[in-house]
């Protein structure tokens, strides 16, 4: 009798999830679509392949799988409210555990759910979505105002730190073409007194063999006893290690690495003596906390809707989506206060759960005992 039980409020919970998933996906997607069709249409003037059917192959389907799995939390958690609540307007709850079945037992199938949507999102989290962002980030910044498409695409003075020893700084860089003026690498030894100095007019990133292309540079080596080694040439090929993506990474960098290349990324630039990456830091917790909010959204849902209110379904549901709209935007000023490095990445990111978590398991517990 209880596995009929289990498999009934399984198809309840997956059902509603997935009727849920579907109809975010194509409201928002309708909506994005018809706000963003003069933004598309001007990319169009900068590629004749940019118009709304490539984007419409090209983009939004890899845009959908990051929105779903951004607000995958608040689908679990509004699909748990709804379809509960109805079982207990229908006094389907009393009947069950009216029969014998303790309150945890009835609990079981939406652990089991629950357990099984994160796992699946812990895998899509840390290697499918960032695959996904990769498609995503070739086209997003012509989905842009003209403002922050200048911060993806336009030029911008950036720098890089190689190592404790190297840097290297472009005055004017342009991050859609790859290209820019003013380039400026330097090296010094352990008592920070510069050992060589390259300086060029222009600089190019040739994709096709991995080298930055120097024009009109000017090096200088300065030796221990203070002389000086100059050479000067039209053109220079030079391999700092990585491509400029690498060196002179924005936020987007981390979302479109696998976790074990994240890891690695963050290990390298630790070591480089680079201490802003806090967006990445934040990526990669994210990854994991998200998922396990699942659990713990769905055993709140379950305290909050599992018994009959005066007001029925449409209290259960404004409960509902202010906590889970509370829950995700949380997450976000909590990104904010961690890239200004006023908590850190873990505590962050790792907030919300600390905070619904107890709250899930009083309510929990308070409607068990019942």
């Amino acid at each position: 009798m209880l596995k009929i039980i289990d498999r009934y409020i399984i198809k309840k919970y997956l059902g509603t999830f997935s009727f849920m998933l579907i109809l975010l996906s194509v409201v928002v997607l309708v909506i994005d679509v018809q706000q963003k069709i003069p933004r598309i249409e001007n990319a169009k003037l900068i590629d004749p392949k940019l118009d709304l059917t490539y984007f419409l192959i090209h983009f939004y389907p890899f845009w959908i799988i990051n929105l779903v799995m951004t607000f995958l939390s608040i689908l679990v958690f509004i699909s748990v409210i709804y379809f509960t609540s109805r079982m207990a307007n229908n006094t389907e709850i009393v009947a069950i555990i009216s029969s014998g079945a303790s309150f945890h037992r009835f609990a079981k199938p939406y652990l089991i759910t629950s357990l099984f949507i994160a796992c699946l999102s812990l895998v899509i989290n840390h290697f499918v979505l960032p695959w996904a962002n990769i498609q995503k980030n070739q086209l997003e910044a012509y989905t842009y105002n003209a403002r922050n498409k200048e911060k993806v695409l336009g030029t911008a003075p950036v720098s890089a730190q190689l190592s404790r020893t190297e840097y290297i700084f472009v005055n004017s860089w342009n991050k859609g073409e790859k290209r820019g003026s003013g380039f400026v690498f330097q090296k010094f030894d352990k008592n920070r007194k510069m050992t060589y100095e390259l300086k060029a007019s222009d600089v190019l990133w040739d994709k096709v063999k991995k080298q930055f292309v120097l024009s009109n540079y000017f090096e200088k080596t300065i030796n221990k006893d203070d002389t000086e080694k100059l050479g000067n040439g039209p053109e220079l090929r030079k391999s700092f290690g990585h491509n400029p993506d690498e060196l002179f990474p924005n936020e987007l960098l981390g979302q479109n690495k696998t976790t074990p290349e994240l890891l690695k990324f963050i290990q390298r630039e630790t070591e480089k003596g680079n201490s802003n990456l806090n967006a990445h830091l934040n990526e990669l917790h994210q990854r994991t906390s998200m998922p396990i909010s699942i659990v713990i959204l769905t055993f709140l849902a379950l305290s909050l809707s599992s018994q009959k209110k005066r007001g029925g379904l449409g209290i259960n549901l404004a409960i509902g989506i202010s906590l889970a709209f509370l829950f995700v935007f949380s997450f976000e000023a909590l990104k904010v206060v961690s890239e200004n490095k006023s908590m850190s990445p873990a505590l962050a990111m790792w907030f919300p759960n600390i905070i619904f978590f107890p709250i899930a398991l009083y309510l929990y517990l308070k409607r068990a005992n019942q």
